[in-house]
């Protein structure tokens, strides 16, 4: 069980039988009336946020999740295949499961996959990942004294905005929860 004024940032309580994280969270205290705890909370089942209002002391049981690596193999049309690292299961997960993820999901990536009562529900990325720059547009001579930056399409497809300096080939690091250039990788 979890109460009100156990509430942090990251943290999971069971919430109209679905599972939930906090995503933020405010005790407010009424004039006459007892606390009050304000949340913003997201459905780890349907990535959906909603805002709750609950009585300070409030009680809630703690989800049944359970987290895995797993290796992701291979995409195949609206499938992309993991490989439980433990037991060697492959397990498919949907696009809409994997949301933003499947931007960055490079084959033999190691990945942790989150489980609710046995059932997959999202796959939690590195932090960093390193990715090779598949396509962008040469640096002019000149450009870099604005300190601006330049589209870039990354090996997986997704895009992120480069320093000019950067080609084709090059190795960058990618912070995975922003979708930001960090450094490249020598």
């Amino acid at each position: 069980m979890i109460s009100t004024s156990d509430f942090r940032k990251g943290a999971k309580i069971e919430f109209r039988d679905a599972p939930y994280e906090i995503i933020d969270f405010q005790h407010v205290k009424m004039g006459r009336g007892g606390a009050i705890v304000r949340t913003k909370l997201k459905n780890l089942k349907t990535g959906g946020i909603v805002d709750e209002t609950f009585k300070a002391g409030e009680r809630f049981e703690t989800p049944d999740l359970e987290e895995r690596s797993m290796q992701y193999l291979y995409r195949e049309k609206d499938l992309c295949y993991f490989m439980d690292m433990e037991n060697y299961e492959q397990l498919p997960l949907t696009t809409e499961q994997l949301g933003d993820a499947r931007r960055f999901l490079k084959e033999n990536m190691v990945v942790k996959v989150l489980f609710y009562k046995g059932s997959p529900l999202t796959v939690e990325l590195p932090i960093f990942v390193e990715l090779m720059i598949a396509k962008t547009e040469p640096g002019v001579r000149g450009d870099t004294a604005s300190g601006g930056s330049k589209p870039a399409v990354l090996e997986t497809g997704a895009t992120v905005k480069v320093p000019f300096h950067l080609n084709e080939g090059d190795i960058i690091k990618v912070d995975t929860r922003t979708s930001e250039y960090i450094e490249k990788v020598k």
